[in-house]
C-alpha cells in the first residue's frame, strides 16, 4: 500500500495531517451511494476506452449479474456486464411511467413522465455539448427495454456523502465551476429530480451527473433561473449551436417533438440570460474555462 510508509513517525506535522487526509479519502471507496452501490461487485478495472467503445460494450456485453439497488424509487439495478474481454458494472433502469397528473414533494406536476429514455437523452445531449459530465448510456433490452449506463469509474462518494461528512473539495474554484455547469445543464433539461445523491464524485474530484429519468419536460420557461450564476465559455458556445435538426437527429428516438421544442426554448432563455450578464458585469465575471482532470 502506498500509505504504509507514512505510518513511520514524522517530524513535520503537516505531512502527518496530509497522510490522514489521504487515508480518509482512500477509505471513502467503501461508501455505498444511491446510484453507485458497489457492494459485492466483481469488476476488473477497465482500460481507457472511448465513449464509442463504452457504448459498444454496453450494447453487446452479456449481463452476468443483477442486483436491485437498495435506494431510489425507480427499482433500478446494478449489473455486471462481460464481453469476454472486459467486465464492468452498469446501472440499469427500466422505469417508464406517464400520468396526466402526479403528486410530488414539490406539488402536483401535470403531464408527468418518469422514463429510462431520458438517461440516454441526457447522455446524447452531453455529447452534443461536449461536456463529458454524463456517463455513457444506451438503450437496450434487458428483460424489458432499459437504459444501461456505464458505472462511473473511481467514484468515491456522492454530493450527499460529501455534505454529511463535511468534506471540502480539494480545489474549491474548480469545484464551483463544475457546479455552475451542472446548474446550467439542469435548467436546460428541466430536471425535476436533481438531488445530492445523483451527483457522483470521483477520486480526482470530477463531478458526474446521473439519473435523469424525470427531466426533459415540455415547459418553455426555466425551472429555477436563480440557479444560473456563471457559465463555461465553451458550453455557452455549444448551446448557441443547438438547433432542431441536430437535436431531432441525436435525441429524436428518446424525446418527443414537444420535449425538443421545450429544450430549445429553455436554451434561448439561458443564452439570453448570460448574454445580459456579460453585458452588465463583463465577461470575466460571468464566463470561465472549465478544466476537468
Amino acid at each position: 500500500m502506498r500509505f504504509l510508509h507514512a505510518l513511520q513517525p514524522r517530524r513535520d506535522g503537516l505531512k502527518a495531517a496530509g497522510f490522514y487526509l489521504l487515508f480518509a479519502c482512500h477509505c471513502l471507496f467503501a461508501l455505498n451511494t444511491l446510484a453507485q452501490d458497489t457492494a459485492g461487485a466483481k469488476v476488473v478495472a477497465p482500460p481507457r476506452l472511448s465513449r464509442g467503445e463504452m457504448e459498444e460494450f454496453l450494447l453487446k456485453a452479456k449481463v452476468v449479474e443483477q442486483k436491485n439497488l437498495s435506494m431510489g424509487v425507480t427499482n433500478s439495478q446494478r449489473a455486471v456486464l462481460d464481453d469476454g474481454k472486459l467486465r464492468h458494472n452498469a446501472h440499469i433502469q427500466t422505469v417508464d411511467i406517464s400520468k396526466t397528473s402526479f403528486q410530488t414533494i414539490q406539488g402536483t406536476e401535470m403531464n408527468f413522465r418518469d422514463c429510462y429514455k431520458f438517461n440516454v437523452a441526457a447522455y446524447q445531449l452531453d455529447k452534443l455539448l461536449e461536456l463529458n459530465m454524463v456517463p455513457v448510456s444506451v438503450e437496450r433490452k434487458v428483460g424489458s427495454m432499459a437504459a444501461v449506463t456505464w458505472w462511473v469509474d473511481d467514484a468515491v462518494m456522492t454530493e450527499l456523502d460529501r455534505k454529511k461528512k463535511k468534506i471540502e473539495p480539494a480545489d474549491l474554484h474548480s469545484w464551483n465551476q463544475q457546479m455552475y455547469v451542472c446548474r446550467v445543464f439542469d435548467q436546460l433539461i428541466y430536471n425535476t429530480d436533481r438531488n445530492l445523491g445523483n451527483l457522483v464524485i470521483t477520486k480526482d474530484w470530477n463531478v458526474w451527473m446521473i439519473d435523469h429519468t424525470r427531466a426533459f419536460r415540455m415547459m418553455k420557461d426555466l425551472r429555477s433561473p436563480q440557479n444560473l450564476v456563471q457559465c463555461d465559455r465553451r458550453l455557452l458556445a455549444k448551446l448557441r449551436e443547438l438547433n432542431k435538426a441536430a437535436l431531432s437527429k441525436q435525441l429524436g428516438q428518446y424525446l418527443t417533438p414537444s420535449e425538443i421544442e421545450g429544450l430549445l426554448a429553455r436554451r434561448d432563455k439561458i443564452v439570453n440570460f448570460f448574454d445580459k450578464q456579460v453585458a452588465q458585469k463583463g465577461e470575466a465575471a460571468v464566463l470561465f474555462d472549465l478544466e476537468r482532470k
